[in-house]
């Protein structure tokens, strides 16, 4: 065999040789299978992380009112219909009109945020420790809060007359934050319709009306059946948002119709149009992965509900305020100040104090912290909800080393001592949520070696802590300065081993749900 021969066999061997590497680098990392999608891992972006705010904003928010002045606001859309006999007095009062000569189409030109300057709401969001942010792109009332091609009904061609899911995207990507567009069309076929949760239903009779005399509405109202053209628009829409987007999270949210109507998705049981829907919606969430694949981009996505929509490790668990009580696999709660997600005249909200434990106590129990706002429709933000992100923020500057970037311990608390538990490599961190003005114990240190403990301090306190290991235990007295933290002080306990405990965890998802709130779809307590 001459030079030549033998240079042109090693060159086509080569070239084989890269071929198949290129063909197994391009090879998709999910199937397209359930099963392929519950190997996602959760992404170190999340899992460190911790907090996310989450917005609801859309025309909703021109309203700001509910009968009674609690509940979620964003939902009256649809009872302006349901509850008529209350709400059409209201709209008469405020508008002068009612259905079908006026109704949820013609408040859309009040939604205007004219005051509303992304960068402003991007570097609070990023004051406040924010690691990423989710705006409503969609919610059940049909409207798009982005510029789409598949639907009249959006912000650039009506209300603000811009693009606020990609404005925003870009105010809060200049400052390092991860950004999710929220999705919730999955409910609309019966959020203006007789039958909510109904394979096939029809418009609200005032609704009907409203589109015979408006045939443009039919495209905002409708469509009232999960049928092949629904399914396809819905996978359709999702798809121009991660096309334009490129979102790091897709947040969906409950699929009641998995469970309703004679349907138990998970369970095999389903009507053809809803396995149309739901085999749909599995290459929906194949593409989104595959796609950000591509790019090396790390994203993720929620499981919804108390009936979760996916196969459980597909995404991370998350009910409305969900506060589990054990530790459990990843999840999220989104959470409310107060009642509502939209914007609520005159909405109670919680304390400072309450939302700074519950954030901590639902990041020791493996949780994120996903907290809403509810803007009004001009753009400007509730001074309530500003004060309470703002109180968060100032915590989290004293005392963010003990939220950011850990692990849950062997347990999440010790109640008798209001203590909450969180890990980060070899240091245990201890918060605790009373006041620190005597001394305490860790019970679930007993039987630590007494060279177990190299350091004990107080995050933004430059006291001395006191501290013994005896058989019982560690034993903590605290600074006579306890610093400036307030509603809760973080001790940093700096050990000789590794503090993270991953069999700690609950892994049943249907176990670790068990004697949380139970609220139904509308947010209201059964």
């Amino acid at each position: 065999m001459n030079l030549q021969s033998t240079t042109n066999r090693f060159i086509l061997l080569a070239l084989v040789c890269l071929q198949a590497h290129v063909a197994i680098a391009a090879e998709p990392p999910y199937d397209g299978s359930w099963e392929s999608l519950q190997k996602m891992p959760v992404p170190a972006w999340f899992d460190d992380g911790k907090i996310g705010i989450f917005i609801h904003w859309g025309p909703y928010s021109a309203i700001g009112y509910r009968k009674g002045n609690r509940g979620y606001a964003e939902h009256v859309p649809k009872l302006l219909y349901e509850e008529s006999t209350h709400y059409y007095l209201y709209m008469q009062k405020r508008w002068g009109a009612r259905p079908p000569e006026f109704g949820y189409k013609d408040i859309i030109p009040e939604f205007k945020a004219e005051k509303w300057n992304p960068d402003e709401w991007a570097e609070l969001f990023q004051e406040v420790g924010a690691r990423y942010v989710v705006l409503t792109a969609e919610h059940h009332d049909g409207w798009a809060n982005w510029d789409s091609d598949l639907t009249r009904w959006n912000a650039v061609d009506m209300g603000p007359k811009r693009d606020l899911v990609g404005d925003l995207g870009r105010a809060v990507r200049k400052r390092g934050l991860k950004y999710a567009p929220s999705y919730h069309r999955e409910r609309h076929t019966g959020f203006f319709a007789k039958q909510k949760y109904a394979v096939h239903s029809e418009p609200r009779e005032d609704i009907a009306e409203e589109m015979r005399r408006a045939p443009e509405a039919a495209s905002l109202y409708g469509p009232f059946s999960y049928d092949k053209a629904f399914v396809d628009d819905y996978v359709a829409r999702w798809k121009e948002i991660q096309d334009k987007y490129q979102p790091d999270f897709l947040w969906v949210d409950d699929f009641p119709i998995y469970t309703r109507d004679g349907n138990r998705v998970r369970s095999g049981k389903m009507k053809p149009e809803i396995k149309y829907f739901d085999d749909r919606v599995r290459v929906m969430i194949t593409d989104f992965m595959n796609d950000a694949a591509s790019r090396g981009q790390e994203v993720y996505c929620n499981n919804k509900g108390g009936n979760r929509n996916w196969p459980e490790g597909v995404g991370c668990l998350e009910k409305d305020n969900l506060k589990l009580k054990v530790i459990g696999l990843k999840w999220q709660s989104c959470t409310t100040f107060g009642s509502s997600f939209g914007y609520l005249a005159g909405d109670r909200y919680k304390s400072v104090e309450d939302v700074i434990h519950e954030m901590i106590e639902v990041v020791s129990r493996n949780g994120n912290f996903l907290i809403n706002i509810g803007p009004k429709g001009d753009g400007t933000l509730v001074p309530e909800q500003v004060e309470r992100l703002r109180a968060m923020g100032n915590w989290l500057d004293i005392n963010g080393d003990a939220i950011y970037g850990t692990r849950y311990w062997k347990v999440s608390e010790q109640p008798k001592e209001h203590l909450a538990f969180t890990t980060k490599g070899k240091t245990l961190f201890a918060i605790k949520l009373a006041k620190p003005t005597a001394p305490f114990m860790i019970d679930a240190t007993a039987g630590w070696d007494a060279t177990e403990v190299k350091s004990v301090r107080l995050l933004g306190s430059e006291g001395d802590v006191d501290w013994s290991i005896g058989p019982d235990g560690l034993h903590i007295t605290p600074p006579s300065d306890l610093g400036n933290s307030q509603f809760a002080w973080a001790f940093e306990i700096v050990t000789n081993s590794p503090q993270h405990q991953p069999n700690a965890i609950v892994s049943d998802s249907d176990q670790a749900l068990k004697r949380t709130r139970n609220v139904d779809l509308d947010g209201n307590d059964r």
